[in-house]
């Protein structure tokens, strides 16, 4: 199993808009690999998410790199909304999609790291076919659709069981875990095989005793910066 360090991408679903020039300032100081961009459209999942003029205002005030997730029905039609750069991470979800090879022919063309993300419930053999032409697999943990929920155990073998599927079939692909990532949870699936870790409510923006930085060491510590 790859042992590379992990990377981290930073929720600014739960990140307060009072403090998010200091969140930014913060971030871009120890590096932050992605800033996680969830799009939600009230209608694949209950819940409201980052519209395109939000996320157009970020984009002018940083320039680490965006991790998109489309929570959305249409999203070969959604993404165009928005402006995906060579560099991005884009997840989209599997489930409900009719359009999975024109979205992932889509963000070839545009240079953008192309990953399919999956439900806590979906069995990734559903994604046996597509495989070879990703960067990456987002495993939910959760349901989607709001911050704060309980991570799903059994997501947990699911990882461990993806990396070994994966490495049997020689495709270094990462595997970004999203949904309760605490630095608790952050160590484990590490050691099952998770490479990217989103950060939210369960680790980053709610603890203050800490401030940021300290809490990205801690959190860096248990995914192979130590």
């Amino acid at each position: 199993m790859n042992k590379k360090k992990g990377k981290l991408s930073a929720s600014m679903m739960c990140a307060g808009l009072d403090k998010l020039f200091y969140f930014l300032t913060e971030f871009k100081e120890v590096n932050l690999e992605y800033l996680h961009i969830d799009i939600m459209d009230g209608q694949f999942v209950p819940n409201f998410a980052l519209g395109t003029d939000y996320v157009k205002s970020l984009r002018r005030i940083t320039d680490i790199p965006f991790d998109y997730h489309f929570l959305v029905n249409n999203p070969l039609e959604k993404m165009t909304w928005f402006d995906i750069r060579e560099g991005d991470q884009v997840s989209f979800h599997f489930e409900n999609n009719d359009t999975i090879q024109g979205c992932i022919d889509y963000l070839t063309r545009l240079g953008a790291r192309k990953f399919i993300a999956i439900n806590p419930e979906t069995n990734f053999h559903c994604l046996d076919e597509y495989f070879p032409q990703l960067d990456g697999i987002l495993v939910m943990h959760t349901s989607p659709g709001f911050a704060g929920k309980k991570l799903i155990p059994e997501t947990i073998n699911k990882v461990e069981e993806l990396r070994t599927y994966l490495d049997e079939l020689n495709l270094d692909l990462d595997i970004e875990s999203d949904g309760n990532v605490s630095i608790e949870h952050a160590s484990i699936l590490y050691n099952k095989g998770a490479t990217i870790f989103v950060s939210g409510t369960s680790s980053l923006f709610m603890n203050s005793e800490k401030s940021i930085k300290e809490i990205i060491k801690t959190k860096r510590n248990v995914i192979g910066w130590d």
